[in-house]
């Protein structure tokens, strides 16, 4: 399959002819000047006459703000082009570009499908704490005001390259990803899912960029709205911040660091904020995620740039971070050598630099959305209550020694049963009076309870898959035998699809993936996002919410 991959600017359009699954570039380039005399469907011949006679199967479109209505990449249709039209408003400079760009390849490839690949969908499912600003509620939802972030497919893919890198499930993983270039924004990337970002409502707000300033005071903005104007106050933060402002010698970093050497104040000036801006964001992500596996760095700064990564990184060493300064000196990344670790062979926190390559991940997304089809069959949906998973010493404490699960009744899931035992669960501020204990016994002890019973006991329990308890909630359990005390071991189901290997493979999904599941039918139809994708032979095709 060759999938046209289109990244349509203001005056520019680029373009990459690429194989998906291999991840081979056939063709790459730009066209530039495009305005007046020169159009878009101008450029689009232009750049179907470089082909050679090679098949174009699909068009994937960047497209910069799909709003809160797509999550995931979509194929296009004139229903699809007017909500990307309503996203003009925050997205003015980008939008209509990436529409014109949309429009001109429809016209000159009318026969074969498109598909809009959204900056923004890896975001949109941020936990609302983080996506909401602090401002009055009903002002802030009238005129849908809220952190949408931006990146999200270099982002989302730099973070999947290290997972892979590092030979562990995505969804295992807490990391920081850093994409360092002209347009700069870090993630927070808690089990594969965006969990904050620094980008906001628009592309202004986070880290220090090329020419924007990132994070400022709000009245500082007011202030230069009514010494200014909001035309030159826009223009000042967009086009006349960031390194390029503080510098005084432009937007590109080997020209500020070269001046910085020869000992100019405002170059080292304007290294020393962008670093300082990355560092404090990397500590607070790290709070934010109660914990740090991998550093990824990515983008031209982030890839390129052994000085700034240094700043970044260096003396880091209580979070766990331990950088290798030779290995930093010497890694090079590149299409072929894609992934380099940075860090101390002995430290905690893996340190990834990683080559970004947004053209392939648009390309996969537009064969992912060429390849769904409709969906082989419904999926039940099972409703699971409170319980307690016990190993062989907490039965033996809460039930006796030697004491066994006597089954009530099975389960749908084959070989699962629920006892006759129950347990009481006590938490800080109340207690869960007979909460029933599902068998067999396991290898570890895990409580999972709702959020509403989270609130209930007092407690925080995080939201993960069954088994993955490694610095969860503590607990307390209560039976006839004794009590039990759990250091770790309470939490919040992740949502989840059980499903053996053919059911996964009639919906086109491997163990681990992240869906939607639409539930409709009835007055009250909704859709379940975040859901997680469990794989077995072992399991019976079925869907889990807690409650």
């Amino acid at each position: 399959m060759h999938v046209l991959v289109l990244n349509a600017g203001s005056s520019s359009l680029k373009y990459q002819l690429v194989d998906p699954t291999s991840g081979a570039r056939l063709i790459e380039g730009i066209v530039e000047e495009i305005g007046g005399e020169r159009t878009y469907g101008a450029a689009i011949a232009e750049v179907l006459g470089r082909f050679e006679g090679r098949a174009v199967d699909a068009v994937g479109h960047r497209v910069v703000h799909g709003g809160e209505r797509f999550v995931d990449s979509v194929r296009i249709d004139d229903d699809v082009v007017a909500a990307i039209e309503a996203q003009v408003p925050l997205a003015p400079l980008h939008n209509p570009a990436n529409l014109a760009g949309i429009a001109a390849a429809r016209e000159a490839l009318p026969d074969v499908p498109h598909v809009a690949v959204f900056d923004t969908a890896f975001h949109v499912r941020m936990p609302r704490r983080a996506r909401t600003y602090a401002i009055d509620l009903e002002v802030s939802e009238r005129l849908g005001l809220r952190r949408f972030g931006f990146h999200g497919t270099s982002h989302r893919y730099v973070s999947a390259q290290a997972a892979t890198f590092l030979g562990r499930p995505i969804t295992e993983l807490r990391m920081v990803t850093l994409h360092l270039g002209n347009g700069a924004s870090a993630c927070a990337v808690e089990w594969g899912c965006s969990v904050e970002t620094s980008m906001g409502l628009t592309p202004l707000e986070g880290l220090v960029m090329g020419t924007r300033s990132g994070d400022v005071d709000p009245g500082l903005v007011l202030r230069l709205c009514r010494e200014l104007g909001i035309d030159e106050t826009d223009r000042l933060l967009n086009r006349k911040s960031g390194l390029a402002g503080l510098s005084g010698l432009g937007n590109d970093l080997r020209v500020i660091e070269r001046a910085a050497a020869e000992g100019s104040d405002r170059a080292r000036l304007a290294m020393n904020v962008f670093a300082h801006r990355a560092r404090k964001t990397l500590g607070a992500y790290a709070a934010v995620m109660g914990g740090l596996d991998a550093v990824v760095l990515t983008g031209g700064i982030g890839e390129h740039s052994v000085e700034m990564r240094r700043r970044i990184l260096q003396g880091l060493d209580f979070l766990g971070i331990e950088l290798d300064e030779d290995r930093n000196a010497d890694a090079r990344v590149d299409h072929d050598r894609q992934v380099v670790d940075i860090a101390e062979d002995h430290a905690r926190i893996r340190l990834l630099v990683v080559a970004t390559n947004e053209e392939l991940q648009i390309a996969r997304d537009t064969q992912a959305v060429m390849g769904a089809g409709a969906a082989p069959t419904s999926i039940p949906i099972a409703i699971s209550a409170r319980h307690v998973h016990l190993d062989r010493a907490g039965m033996d404490a809460l039930f006796g020694p030697g004491s066994e699960l006597t089954p009530y009744r099975p389960l749908s899931q084959p070989g699962q049963f629920a006892s006759q035992e129950v347990v009481t669960v006590v938490g800080p501020r109340a207690r869960l009076e007979r909460v029933r204990v599902l068998g067999p016994l396991r290898k570890a002890c895990q409580v999972e309870v709702s959020r509403t019973d989270e609130y209930l006991l007092g407690v925080d329990a995080p939201v993960r898959q069954s088994g993955d308890t490694a610095g969860s909630a503590p607990i307390t359990l209560e039976g006839p035998a004794g009590q039990l005390h759990l250091e770790e071991g309470l939490i919040c189901a992740w949502r989840h699809i059980h499903m053996r290997p053919e059911d996964a493979a009639a919906y086109g999904v491997s163990d681990g993936d992240q869906v939607e599941v639409a539930v409709t039918g009835g007055p009250r139809d909704l859709v379940f996002g975040d859901v997680l994708v469990r794989v077995s032979p072992k399991y019976a095709l079925e869907m889990h919410i807690d409650t």
